[in-house]
């Protein structure tokens, strides 16, 4: 490492990943998160199992709203879309 960032922010880095490889992502994050800070973006469960702060993202009305999450209310959310997107893959 040289010269490290003081956070760094990925946005889906995680998509085209199978859940093995998405898991030592997390994982990897996890453990340099001790010395910066890591902001992701994922629909996924396997960063949001490692995270510690979660954020909601609605848009109504032409408006966007950022709102807290529960971790339990993140992993549900993102299992929800990952049980959407296969129903709608086998149909």
């Amino acid at each position: 490492r040289c010269d490290p960032a003081p956070f760094y922010l990925f946005d889906e880095i995680d998509q085209a990943l199978d859940n093995v490889h998405r898991a030592s992502v997390a994982r990897l994050i996890a453990k340099q998160a001790h010395s910066a800070q890591f902001i992701t973006s994922t629909f996924r469960p396997e960063l949001v199992e490692q995270g510690d702060r979660f954020y909601g993202i609605s848009y109504q009305h032409k408006v966007s709203r950022i709102h807290t999450q529960s971790k339990e209310d993140a992993i549900g959310f993102v299992k929800t879309l990952v049980a959407e997107g296969e129903a709608g893959a086998a149909a």
